[in-house]
């Protein structure tokens, strides 16, 4: 009979779950008007899993544990054992959209930052929605081998991107952050690379700690936002 022209097309829906904590200002009232900055924060290898306590060790939740107070709002999910960020974008996704239906927040002001794993995690995020945020952080990070990286990077063009990485890394090697730097820079991004000499793997502590780093992200915006979302969003 020869060959004969046919299509499958199916809807398939899958249950995703993402455990997480939620950082709210001092001065935020429930039902308020004020729309609100948020910021995505990424975790590491070391804190997957599905206690939620893990997360405090590092970064932005434990300066939050320690007494630090913030003028945004701060969602930081938990990667599931056994998997890294890259393989759960839609879960991030999903959750993104979730947040931005309880909580009241400034679609041109949602920030994302993350160290180690949680720095590829950011690249590779970002680089599938880069209409989302208005700034990234990324930092200690890279991006995942096959999967388009660095080339890919050109997608985030037009994002404000301040890169962070100690020089001395021997978990995540600079050079993981410098291919993606240069490739911005090829193409006039507005990318800011700060390398720390004589600091290894835990450069994070220093970043989060620049005191014109938190003024700097809330002062970018993003007038275009958009969320593109798979099947498995409710």
């Amino acid at each position: 009979m020869g060959l004969i022209s046919q299509v499958f097309e199916t809807t398939i829906t899958r249950r995703l779950k993402l455990p997480y904590l939620v950082y709210l200002p001092q001065d935020f009232e429930a039902g308020g008007v004020k729309q609100w900055p948020l910021v995505f924060f990424l975790h590491g290898a070391g804190e997957r899993g599905s206690d939620l306590t893990t997360l405090s060790r590092q970064g932005l939740v434990r300066l939050v544990q320690e007494g630090q107070q913030f003028p945004f709002i701060m969602v930081a999910p938990q990667c599931p054992e056994d998997t890294t960020w890259d393989r759960n974008l839609e879960a991030l996704d999903c959750l993104l959209d979730e947040v931005l239906r309880t909580y009241p927040v400034d679609t041109k002001r949602i920030y994302l930052t993350g160290l180690s794993m949680g720095g590829y995690g950011t690249w590779h995020w970002a680089a599938s929605q880069p209409r989302a945020f208005a700034a990234l952080v990324p930092i200690c990070g890279g991006a995942m081998p096959l999967t388009g990286f660095p080339e890919r990077v050109t997608v985030l063009k037009d994002i404000a991107i301040w890169v962070f990485h100690g020089a001395d890394d021997q978990v995540v090697p600079v050079s993981q952050s410098e291919q993606l730097v240069r490739v911005l820079e090829s193409i006039n991004a507005p990318v800011r690379f700060t390398k720390y000499a004589g600091v290894g793997h835990n450069s994070w502590n220093r970043a989060y700690a620049e005191p014109e780093l938190i003024p700097w992200l809330l002062e970018q915006t993003n007038v275009h936002f958009h969320l593109e979302k798979g099947n498995g969003c409710a």
